[in-house]
């Protein structure tokens, strides 16, 4: 090879390894860069949320920790890839309200990994049959504004180089949160039926904002089908007030509402509470989720 052509190699090799630059290690965002701000949330809606305060900032990134179709947290078990990605964490954004069972196995293993409740001082409603507080909270717009305004304080003050930036997606993202609320509370004021009976735990903080009454609950513990003697008292109760709608979950199946409704005449609909999504969740998840819910009420109970 004449000097010239080899000199001329070597220049496009350099190149293309410049190019392809070192492996990245496992769990990593092929965008993500050594010194961005990593943070890291527990399951779905609080991801959502999330990314509507942090999720376009250069220098800042955002990771769903589990699965977004892993559903509620009460049970659920820390991976090793859970841990993987929580050690790469700058900040670890939780629901709080006991719905994140683990986290005595995260505090043990990462002492100085800074955590924010999104729930944090946030009323909650306390089960009056298992005496714990309803985790829920963001199914409520209301408490979801609350907790945008906690995670953008805790971004503030974790990641000051960013703040201005936080506060104008917190804020804007509000905006968006309150119009959807007044709107909501508006199309739902004349509503001629307020008993609904739902399909687990998820909806005592939506019904308490927008005024329903949840008459009946059929499975109080996800994944447990309710026993002959509860769907009968369902029933009764459905009969006695006059109940029209049943709301099942996107999430689970709807064999015993579907149960319930051929024995009451009771129709059944589907009312997402949030606790799921896509994984390339887009940031007007929640409100269009949200929306939905309001066509279906509306549909359902007028």
């Amino acid at each position: 090879m004449k000097p010239v052509k080899a000199f001329l190699a070597l220049i496009i090799l350099a190149m293309l390894l410049s190019a392809c630059g070192a492996p990245r290690q496992s769990g990593t965002a092929p965008d993500a860069g050594e010194n961005d701000f990593h943070i890291v949330t527990s399951f779905y809606p609080i991801y959502v949320l999330t990314i509507n305060v942090a999720g376009d900032i250069p220098g800042v990134r955002v990771t769903n920790m589990t699965e977004p179709q892993s559903g509620c947290l009460h049970d659920y078990e820390l991976s090793p890839a859970d841990m993987k990605t929580l050690e790469d964490a700058d900040l670890f954004i939780i629901n709080g309200a006991g719905m994140e069972a683990f986290m005595d196995e995260v505090k043990k293993a990462f002492p100085d990994l800074a955590i924010v409740e999104a729930a944090k001082d946030i009323p909650l409603i306390i089960d009056e049959h298992t005496g714990e507080p309803n985790p829920h909270v963001w199914v409520s717009i209301s408490n979801a504004i609350l907790q945008v305004e906690n995670i953008r304080e805790a971004l503030k003050k974790s990641d000051p180089a960013h703040k201005e930036q936080y506060e104008r997606n917190a804020g804007e993202f509000r905006e968006k949160l309150q119009a959807l609320r007044d709107r909501m509370h508006d199309e739902l004021k004349d509503i001629g039926s307020r008993d609904i009976v739902t399909f687990h735990e998820a909806f005592p903080y939506f019904a308490r904002e927008f005024g329903l009454n949840i008459a009946a609950v059929i499975e109080r513990e996800p994944g447990t089908e309710p026993t002959a003697v509860e769907l009968q008292e369902t029933i009764e109760t459905i009969n006695a007030l006059g109940v029209k709608a049943i709301f099942a979950e996107p999430q689970y199946s709807a064999r015993a509402a579907e149960t319930i409704a051929s024995e009451t005449g009771a129709k059944v609909y589907l009312l997402d509470p949030l606790v799921t999504g896509p994984k390339d969740a887009d940031p007007d998840s929640y409100i269009e989720t949200m929306e939905k819910n309001l066509q279906t009420l509306i549909e359902a109970l007028k």
